[in-house]
């Protein structure tokens, strides 16, 4: 059922009906196969992709590369904990880099509310030896949707491979 979930991964809003469809499988089955992946924290959660420019045009967002020392006995653990809490981060990863250990996204309503963010809350957690942080000056393409605005009526096709 890898194609179930890329198809979800592409489009939540799809019913049990046009997965069923699309896959060429008996609803009952579609239905069973998506209470399970949900059941098993296959499945989190379902989002809408909101393009938060075209309602506050300050809004922006910053990947924060974060070099972290880990707690003994705790690994990197405790200090992705303790980062997940705050509210306007979106995304926390421990990354194979050379250069740092964690990557964060963030969002906030302006370029000074993210660098003040990073300067009082983040760089300040005892754990966090240095930050760096990226703005993001524009998106193109997330999760699948392109945010051209020649494309921004047309959805990208399915891709059931």
């Amino acid at each position: 059922m890898d194609q179930l979930l890329k198809l979800l991964e592409q489009n939540a809003k799809l019913s049990n009906e046009q997965l069923s469809t699309l896959l060429g499988k008996p609803e009952e089955e579609i239905a069973a196969a998506v209470k399970e992946y949900e059941d098993n924290n296959v499945i989190l959660g379902y989002n809408a992709l909101v393009n938060w420019e075209k309602i506050d045009p300050n809004d922006c967002t910053a990947i924060i590369e974060l070099k972290v020392q880990p707690k003994r006995g705790y690994g990197y653990e405790e200090i992705a904990s303790e980062i997940m809490r705050f509210d306007e981060v979106q995304t926390v990863w421990l990354m194979s880099s050379s250069s740092y250990d964690l990557s964060v996204i963030v969002r906030g309503h302006s370029f000074r509310d993210i660098s003040m963010f990073v300067a009082k809350r983040l760089a300040t957690l005892d754990s966090v030896t240095s930050t760096a942080t990226n703005f993001v000056l524009k998106r193109y393409k997330e999760h699948f949707f392109s945010f051209a605005e020649e494309n921004k009526d047309e959805r990208r096709h399915l891709n059931i491979d």
